[in-house]
């Protein structure tokens, strides 16, 4: 369940006078989603997405991820468009919590993945990384390397009660990475620019086949440009019991090369990067698993599929991660 969050209907009509979309017909809650409320509105011109913003989300930097994707939508990127009130305003205020409406995109995103769309995600992530480019605004990575020692802190008291020694495999495969990390000591700093940083499956929309667009930019950043590749890799290239799938990973990768080229020192930092990724999966999920009651309205993601995919993709550091 991802409302928190509800919306009077006299509360709704008065916020949409401030709009040019015509008058409310539906506005129902979208059950997806972990950090927002979010809502299916219907008016008289259109369907489009409302999304009230919770507390788990930074007010300050709503401009920040707003002015991007309205940047990415308007040079040709396929993602949701805020669209602006009378007064040229994304954001404004809604029961309370800060609130904007996004175009609705068509289609919907897949739970059976094929390599097919491997391929169409990493030319989709590509084109955002050089159509981004254009956004010169930066914000920095607050889920970056510098935020995983004290993330893994936070979970130690209880992380244990999970699987047994959970901490210390984590903390272990974390002195790996952090020394290893490109831009840290010797290690070369990596073609750089806005990232999605949250590609997973359930942020990608097809339709028909095709990938229809990219939704969900709110962990969206600044950061190394093959560190987003790396999160999709952890994402897409696993199956059901946490297998690695190398056509899938191949496929992803030659689709992101088919638009922006890997450089040789991003190949390079790959497994690297899928491993710091696959460790930052797995340590979240770990703190939301312990800091979430059971009974919670939102569903809780188990750690230890990603501990798998973290193990995985440890074993490969220091060597080439794609076959």
């Amino acid at each position: 369940m991802a409302v928190y969050t509800e919306v009077p209907e006299d509360a709704l009509a008065a916020f949409l006078e401030g709009y040019d979309i015509g008058r409310p017909v539906a506005c129902q809650g979208i059950a997806e989603g972990v950090e927002n409320s979010n809502f299916l509105l219907k008016t008289t011109q259109a369907t489009f997405i409302l999304t009230l913003y919770e507390r788990r989300v930074n007010p300050d930097e709503l401009p920040w991820f707003l002015g991007l994707m309205q940047y990415l939508a308007e040079h040709g990127l396929s993602c949701p468009l805020p669209v602006a009130d009378r007064q040229g305003r994304t954001l404004r205020m809604l029961s309370g919590r800060p609130a904007a409406i996004t175009t609705f995109l068509p289609g919907a995103w897949s739970r059976r993945v094929d390599v097919d769309m491997c391929a169409q995600v990493g030319a989709a992530m590509a084109r955002l990384h050089l159509l981004g480019e254009g956004y010169v605004a930066e914000r920095p990575n607050s889920m970056g390397p510098q935020s995983w020692t004290g993330l893994l802190e936070a979970c130690r008291a209880r992380g244990d009660e999970v699987r047994p020694g959970l901490v210390r495999e984590i903390g272990d495969v974390l002195a790996r990475v952090l020394p290893a990390w490109p831009g840290t000591g010797n290690n070369p700093s990596l073609p750089r620019g806005q990232i999605h940083a949250d590609l997973f499956p359930d942020n990608v929309f097809f339709r028909d086949g095709r990938l229809s667009g990219l939704i969900d930019f709110y962990f969206a950043c600044t950061d190394w440009y093959a560190y987003d590749l790396a999160i999709a890799l952890n994402a897409w290239c696993f199956d059901d019991a946490q297998r690695f799938v190398p056509a899938r990973a191949t496929a992803m990768v030659a689709g992101y090369n088919s638009v922006r080229p890997l450089e040789v020192a991003e190949e390079a930092a790959l497994a690297t990067l899928a491993t710091g990724a696959a460790l930052r999966f797995t340590m979240t999920r770990l703190y939301d698993w312990i800091n979430t009651p059971p009974d919670a309205l939102v569903t809780r993601k188990d750690p230890l599929d990603y501990l798998a995919r973290m193990e995985f993709c440890a074993a490969r550091m220091g060597e080439r991660f794609l076959p």
